[in-house]
């Protein structure tokens, strides 16, 4: 009788409506109002049935709950690729995982699918209530950017350079990756995507892997022990004289700055001595000098002329190093990292950039066609870079540059002349001069040195770059306006530079001494005292050599009609603290033919301008447009 009283207790339990607790209650209750008890007995077996009948209501309750997830099991197929997928993420990711949309499709996929519908909704009505622009990288479900980010990778591997090609640009460019995803990306991608990924403009560096762990060294000293017995392993044959000079000066002086400059033949010996290596651990260890590491990634980009090293350089880790220094804010810096990718980039690049010729303009890979190019050659003691900086101002703290102007530019072609003639490509060439002859110099340095040799060196140069291909206009400073005429008569004799000289629709010349220069006469007069170098005397009035490449020139410059621009400087130059003197005068700045325009600036500023606006910049960029009008569209 008294389990009869229990029973719609029980019931109420198994059937849900009463949760087990209360039911244990209820029984206590019902023990409480049986009447009076009074032996103890009788009580314990009452507790003893109680239990019983809990015991078989637990049971019971299993029974009936695994019942329910049999059933249920039976219902719902619970999709284990998904949960493995998800997995992955926080582990290896590897090319296998299905591309597939349709076999992603289990309860977890539609769950989240579904919720990011309604999320969605409550974005897009906060949006229009707040009059705000709703976020449209949102509006594709997470899981469907995951099935992107498969195939974008996988078209990345493609066999249609077209479909590669947009593949990594899509990937570059879509901002709203996960961590992971990127992570993904670094570790599944092939070399010419990574190497694609580097070359795209303001590009996550999430992308890129971090170089590999090298093993630590005691001191400064074990690194340069190390770099002295990479250059006794490379071979001493089949080497220039020059590079022998140096290699055997590096190793008596233990000067691994000089050995890193000048060492850059036999670069696949290099590598298999491990120079890639010890060269990332020289550059991670002396991150504080900015010119040790340039000259770093100097060395890698000469390495990478030769492509079939560019598989060993990408496993070394330098990709992302190089991708780190191109975001580098000094142009120096990024333009080393531009070239050295350029070299590696055999995808977009069909040119090489060799030894001092860098491309100013574009540094990134870019949708633009290029239309024509746009040469500037430095002078005596100048640079691809500080030659053509914005003019030293004094501007006020207070005083802020205008919405999208800088307030100064490292490099006025790299910065201004790009942004107003987007469709060129814009070379800078490097070379080394010196004015006196006092350092220690490579026994031939002084045939090198001569604006003949340097001619030579540059159209070869400039040819491996695609120099000639497309129509051109050179800029020149200086003594490098000499170089430039010595390099288009040179290449007028020469059957395999005449797209050289065909192509050339015009020449600009900054204060050269096309008739010789005061800096010259001041350092022949003082000749037992400096030690004029070659470059100088080369620049001396009564040079035969000058006269005589003038003489060519113009007969050259003649017969082909193409405009020439000359300034000329009106103010002297300061020569260190004590003199001071007129380098190029105008009637020497003057060649006989095209514009002569005398401008109120000394030799050093006739190539910087003090703004965008200025007339030397207006005027310059007004000569170019008008040479190229045809190719520009204008």
């Amino acid at each position: 009788m008294k389990f009869l009283q229990w029973a719609p207790g029980a019931i109420l339990a198994i059937t849900g409506r009463m949760s087990l607790a209360a039911y244990c209650v209820f029984c206590c209750r019902r023990i409480g109002t049986s009447g009076p008890i009074t032996k103890s007995d009788l009580l314990w077996k009452d507790i003893r049935k109680i239990s019983k009948l809990t015991g078989s209501l637990i049971l019971g309750g299993f029974v009936f709950i695994t019942y329910e997830v049999l059933a249920l099991k039976k219902l719902l197929t619970l999709d284990t690729h998904v949960v493995q997928q998800e997995k992955l993420k926080s582990y290896i990711y590897v090319h296998t995982v299905s591309l597939d949309p349709s076999e992603c499709q289990g309860i977890l996929y539609k769950a989240r699918k579904e919720l990011h519908k309604v999320v969605r909704k409550i974005l897009e009505t906060e949006a229009k209530i707040l009059r705000r622009p709703f976020d449209e990288h949102f509006s594709t479900f997470t899981e469907d950017n995951e099935c992107a980010l498969w195939v974008l990778l996988k078209r990345s591997q493609s066999e249609d350079r077209t479909i590669r090609l947009q593949a990594v640009q899509q990937l570059a460019e879509s901002g709203h990756w996960h961590d992971y995803q990127y992570r993904t990306v670094a570790q599944a991608c092939d070399q010419k995507t990574l190497i694609g990924l580097a070359r795209s403009k303001d590009i996550d560096l999430r992308f890129f892997l971090p170089p590999p762990h090298l093993p630590k060294v005691k001191d400064d000293y074990a690194i340069e022990d190390e770099l002295r017995l990479l250059l006794v392993s490379l071979p001493q044959t089949d080497l220039e004289q020059c590079v022998q000079y140096f290699t055997s000066l590096a190793l008596r002086e233990s000067s691994q700055t000089l050995a890193a400059k000048r060492v850059s033949t036999h670069c696949d010996k290099i590598e298999a001595n491990g120079g890639l290596q010890l060269l990332q651990r020289i550059y991670q260890l002396r991150n504080d000098s900015a010119k040790i590491q340039r000259n770093i990634i100097r060395i890698i980009g000469n390495m990478a002329l030769d492509e079939h090293l560019h598989s060993s350089i990408v496993r070394a880790g330098w990709v992302s190093i190089l991708a780190e220094a191109m975001k580098s804010p000094h142009v120096i810096q990024s333009s080393h990292a531009s070239r050295a990718l350029a070299n590696l980039d055999r995808e977009t690049v069909q040119e090489k950039y060799p030894d001092g010729v860098y491309v100013l303009h574009p540094q990134y890979r870019s949708s633009q066609p290029i239309k024509a190019d746009v040469l500037f050659i430095h002078g005596l003691l100048g640079a691809a870079f500080k030659t053509w900086r914005q003019q030293d101002i004094n501007q006020p703290l207070d005083v802020k540059a205008s919405e999208g102007e800088e307030i100064y530019s490292e490099c006025w072609p790299k910065t201004w002349l790009a942004s107003d003639c987007p469709s060129l490509r814009i070379v800078s060439v490097e070379y080394d001069t010196h004015l006196s002859d006092w350092k220690t110099k490579c026994p031939i340095e002084d045939h090198r040195k001569s604006i003949a040799y340097r001619s030579n060196e540059l159209l070869n140069k400039l040819r491996a770059a695609g120099v000639g291909d497309r129509p051109l206009v050179w800029v020149s400073h200086s003594m490098g306006g000499l170089l430039v005429k010595k390099m288009l008569v040179d290449a007028s004799k020469n059957p395999e530079m005449d797209k050289i000289v065909n192509n050339t629709r015009g020449i600009i010349f900054y204060s050269v001494p096309h008739h010789g220069s005061q800096l010259a006469e001041y350092s022949m007069n003082a000749k037992y005292l400096l030690f004029p170098s070659v470059e100088v005397k080369e620049l001396s009035t009564d040079s035969p050599a000058l006269k005589e490449l003038n003489d060519d020139f113009l007969s050259f410059a003649k017969d082909k009609k193409f405009p020439v621009l000359s300034f000329a400087e009106t103010l002297p130059t300061h020569i260190g603290s004590m003199v001071k003197l007129h380098v190029v005068p105008v009637d020497s700045a003057n060649l006989g033919i095209g514009d002569l325009i005398p401008v109120e600036v000394n030799h050093l500023n006739i190539c910087k301008p003090k703004k965008k606006d200025t007339f030397l910049y207006q005027y310059t960029v007004k000569f170019i447009q008008d040479a190229l009008a045809r190719e520009l569209g204008s």
